[in-house]
C-alpha cells in the first residue's frame, strides 16, 4: 500500500516540473486583463472539478482583494444548485451551465472551463456560449485536451493521464495564479503611494534649492 501511494506522489511531482508554464502566465494575464476592464470571470467544471471551479471562484474574488484597487468580478455557475436542478430538469444535464451563462455574459468576459478529460458535455456546451458571447476562454485541461481544447482561447493543459493528478494539478494551478495575481496587485496599489512619495521628494528638493538661491 505504501509504495502505491509514494509512487503516486513521485508521478504528481514530475507532473508539476513539466507543467505548461507560458501558458499559465498568459492565463493569470488575462484574467488581469479582464478585471482592468471590468468583465466578469465565470468559473465552471463537472464533477470533481466543480469542486475545483467553486475553490478557484472564492480564492479569486477574496483571496486576492487588495485595498485601493477594484477586485475581480466573479460568478461560479456550479453553486445554484436550485438553479442547477431547474435546468437539468427543464432541458437537460448537459444544459446546466450553459443556459446560465447564456443571459449573463457580455463580450470581454472571461469563462475559466475546467474538465480533466476535455469531453464533459456540459462544460462543452458553456464553451459554444462563450464563444457565441464574444468572451475569451481559459480551459483548464488534461492528457490530450478532449475535444474542449478546440474551442478555447488559452489551454493549460496538464501533462498527465490519470484524472487524478490532473484535478491535483488544476487546485494547484488555481492556487499558484491567484498567488500570482495578488502579488500583481498589491504592487498595483502600491504603485501610487510610490509615485505620491517620489513627487513630494522632488518638491521638497525643489523647495529647498529655491531657498537656497
Amino acid at each position: 500500500m505504501r509504495e502505491d501511494i509514494e509512487r503516486y506522489w513521485y508521478e504528481l511531482a514530475g507532473v508539476a516540473r513539466s507543467m505548461p508554464f507560458e501558458a499559465l502566465g498568459e492565463a493569470a494575464e488575462e484574467l488581469l486583463a479582464c478585471r482592468a476592464r471590468r468583465g466578469t470571470v465565470f468559473v465552471v467544471g463537472n464533477g470533481g472539478s466543480a469542486a475545483t471551479a467553486s475553490h478557484f471562484a472564492c480564492d479569486l474574488a477574496k483571496g486576492t482583494r487588495t485595498p485601493g484597487v477594484p477586485p475581480f468580478r466573479v460568478v461560479p455557475l456550479t453553486d445554484n444548485v436550485p438553479l442547477l436542478t431547474a435546468w437539468a430538469n427543464d432541458t437537460s444535464y448537459d444544459r446546466v451551465f450553459a443556459e446560465q451563462l447564456a443571459t449573463l455574459v457580455r463580450p470581454g468576459d472571461v469563462v475559466v472551463a475546467i474538465s480533466a478529460s476535455g469531453n464533459s458535455e456540459n462544460v462543452l456546451a458553456v464553451a459554444e456560449v462563450a464563444r457565441e458571447g464574444d468572451a475569451t476562454i481559459i480551459a483548464l485541461t488534461g492528457a490530450t485536451g478532449g475535444r474542449l481544447r478546440r474551442l478555447v482561447d488559452i489551454v493549460v493543459l496538464v501533462p498527465a493521464a490519470p484524472i487524478e493528478q490532473v484535478e491535483d494539478a488544476h487546485l494547484a494551478v488555481a492556487h499558484s495564479v491567484c498567488v500570482a495575481l495578488r502579488a500583481r496587485l498589491v504592487a498595483e496599489a502600491a504603485a501610487p503611494v510610490l509615485e505620491s512619495a517620489v513627487a513630494g521628494t522632488s518638491r521638497a528638493k525643489a523647495a529647498a534649492v529655491s531657498a537656497s538661491a
